[in-house]
């Protein structure tokens, strides 16, 4: 089954992604996969801390995550595969790309400005070495006003 691999957090960008892909697996018949990334926390001098922080930010993208993937079965019909990763944002995506040969896309969406999001200018210099294609969706894509199909 083709899966479209997101990685969302709460940013408009994001929701535009996790739209464009949910409509591309519906129209493949595929699967969606969301990505929840949370950024390891440098407080290493009190450890108990550290993992204290940790978990609340997992327990926050995962509410996110379980949010995003309601709506998205509403909108579309589709329940997409939720994963929670704790680290760097670029390693986590692709060791994630090379354990998952089902994976049919990365999709990101890019922030509107000069700066898309360091995902998006991470891996559009390096698209040449994903092991799959590489959509990204500007923040305010709007695909059903537009007039491309799917």
């Amino acid at each position: 089954m083709r899966t479209f691999l997101v990685v969302t957090d709460d940013s408009e960008e994001a929701r535009a992604a996790l739209r464009y892909a949910a409509r591309r697996a519906v129209a493949v018949d595929g699967a969606v996969h969301i990505l929840a990334l949370v950024r390891q926390q440098n407080v290493s001098a009190f450890g108990a801390v550290q993992a204290t922080i940790e978990q609340e930010a997992r327990d926050r993208a995962e509410m996110l995550a379980h949010g995003v993937a309601g709506n998205l079965l509403a909108e579309s019909g589709i329940m997409p595969t939720i994963s929670v990763k704790i680290g760097n944002g670029q390693k986590i995506v692709t060791e994630f790309l090379g354990g998952h040969k089902e994976v049919a896309a990365l999709v990101l969406g890019a922030a509107k400005g000069s700066n898309p999001g360091p995902l998006v200018q991470h891996f559009s210099a390096h698209a040449g070495e994903l092991p799959c294609p590489l959509y990204i969706i500007p923040a305010d894509y709007d695909e059903k006003a537009s007039d491309h199909t799917v």
